[in-house]
């Protein structure tokens, strides 16, 4: 066998990896019975299918019949951008208050796009700062700091 879609081969590798780790952590949990489910039951076999998904991925970039492809080396760039803006808003969320925190967010990690429009990711975060109030602040009633904070306490 060739290896002749390596995005497909990889991405199922991956998929394989975290199936595998997420159905290995979740037996450490009572799995319990299909009709009487432990915590550890859903965890198990969500692993486990996504695994199986991956599997089939992998081998299905060996057959003969598989596009062949190949991957673009590794943009260190926009891994930064997109780690670097959760951590961002992470250590801005109290300082900053939820609303701004993700304004910064997608306006950051919208950098890592090749397709950048100030005005897209303008009317994206305005869209998500609306979202996440409704979502979280009205539907779910979590507390977050609102509004930036001199003190940064609230």
């Amino acid at each position: 066998m060739r290896l002749r879609n390596k995005q497909d081969f990889w991405s199922g590798l991956m998929f394989v990896a975290l199936g595998l780790g997420f159905a290995w952590k979740a037996s450490h949990y009572q799995l319990g019975t299909a009709a009487r489910m432990g915590p550890g039951y859903f965890p198990f076999w969500l692993g486990a299918i996504l695994a199986l998904l991956g599997l089939v991925m992998l081998l299905g970039a060996l057959s003969k019949r598989a596009d062949q492809t190949s991957i673009a080396p590794f943009n260190w760039r926009i891994l930064l951008l997109v780690v670097g803006s959760v951590v961002v808003y992470a250590l801005s969320l109290r300082l900053l208050g939820i609303y701004l925190s993700v304004l910064v967010l997608v306006l950051l990690s919208s950098l890592a796009s090749h397709e950048f429009n100030w005005k897209v990711s303008l009317a994206n975060a305005i869209f998500l700062v609306a979202f996440t109030y409704l979502a979280f602040i009205k539907g779910l009633g979590l507390i977050f700091p609102l509004w930036p904070s001199l003190a940064g306490t609230h």
